[in-house]
């Protein structure tokens, strides 16, 4: 663009754009403060207290006071916690600030463990030359962050969804469970869902399929630590499992996008599933077109969540399909599920803001 016709621009279009590019940069800089404030106490220590002073809270954390202040005002400032009027000295965390930001166990909004350390450098660099080779990084390249990171994430919906109000939704699955059923949970991370699951039915059998070396480590460690022997993890690709059929239930969970060959995948868990069984997939809720997904008003998050994994690692392998974050909707996935021999798909939406449920059956 020329100097002239840059002149001939709108000014306000110009600060608009500026205050929006800016924007994402403030938002840069308060996600590495709510990792520290999560990651120093500081939130925890916050929760339930009322109203505190910088001296108090330091006092409570053991932290340095002048670190607090600021860290304090900028919380004020993005509007995390309260600041009370007239006392320039005093912030408390609300209740919602508290469900969001401290309440892991028992807050299905819970969304500070998705705040984790910045992305190294020598992983932005691998990004960058991704888009030149368009081969991406595989899930460990993150290394045990990664997994820990989904953990923290995932923990309060597998602690308080997961069994009491995703599972009933399949016809006849509880039933099965609580007589004794063969469960295998594909891409199952470190362990969160399988955990649950293995605590509310323990007459049925558990297994867990992951490629992450990281995630089946923590995810055999939990167990350990849970005395929980009715689980079973596995360090393999979903295409390694069973040829015969082996399973009453397989799930997916927000992981088939993830996946180089989702299809392969699928006809797998086909293959592994029995004639009267069950496969639930959790994924991303979305649409066919840019355009319908732009009613998500976190849609620009999604993608950034796609390049920096999901779409990274269904593109670490040469032919990869790449879906990513947004990839799978629900018409790309009832071809994936017909092409693998599936005959049934049934979505259920029980209101998540994120994701939606397939039940799929032989």
């Amino acid at each position: 663009m020329s100097t002239d016709a840059l002149h001939e621009l709108d000014d306000d279009a110009i600060r608009l754009m500026a205050f929006r590019v800016w924007g994402y940069k403030q938002g840069e800089q308060v996600s590495l403060l709510i990792h520290l404030g999560d990651r120093l106490g500081l939130f925890q220590a916050m929760a339930g207290a009322g109203p505190l002073t910088v001296a108090e809270l330091a006092e409570r954390t053991e932290l340095h006071d002048r670190w607090i202040r600021e860290w304090l005002w900028a919380m004020a400032a993005a509007e995390l916690v309260e600041h009370t009027p007239g006392e320039p000295d005093r912030f408390e965390l609300s209740r919602a600030g508290q469900a969001v930001l401290v309440d892991e166990d028992s807050s299905l909004f819970f969304a500070a463990g998705a705040f984790s350390e910045p992305t190294p450098p020598d992983i932005i660099d691998d990004l960058a030359d991704a888009f030149r080779t368009g081969i991406g990084l595989p899930y460990d390249r993150q290394g045990p962050r990664g997994a820990h990171r989904t953990e923290r994430m995932l923990g309060p919906w597998a602690r308080l969804a997961l069994v009491p109000v995703i599972l009933p939704m399949l016809d006849g699955v509880v039933a099965k469970l609580e007589a004794g059923a063969d469960v295998c949970d594909v891409g199952c991370g470190s362990g969160v869902a399988l955990e649950a699951m293995a605590k509310a039915y323990p007459a049925s059998r558990f297994t867990g399929y992951d490629l992450s070396r990281n995630a089946v480590e923590i995810a055999r460690r939990k167990m350990a630590d849970a005395g929980i022997d009715n689980v079973e993890i596995v360090h393999a690709r979903a295409e390694d499992l069973p040829a015969e059929p082996t399973f009453d239930l397989v799930l997916t969970f927000d992981c088939l996008h993830d996946m180089t060959r989702p299809d392969e995948a699928l006809a797998a868990v086909r293959g592994s599933l029995r004639d009267d069984g069950t496969l639930l997939v959790k994924e991303i809720k979305c649409a066919d077109t840019l355009e319908q997904n732009r009613a998500n008003p976190m849609l620009a998050m999604m993608l950034g969540f796609s390049i920096t994994s999901c779409m990274s690692s269904a593109m670490s392998e040469p032919g990869g399909m790449g879906l990513g974050t947004v990839g799978l909707p629900e018409s790309r996935l009832r071809e994936l599920a017909e092409a693998a021999g599936f005959t049934s798909v049934v979505r259920h939406d029980p209101g998540e803001p994120s994701n939606v449920y397939y039940e799929v059956r032989p």
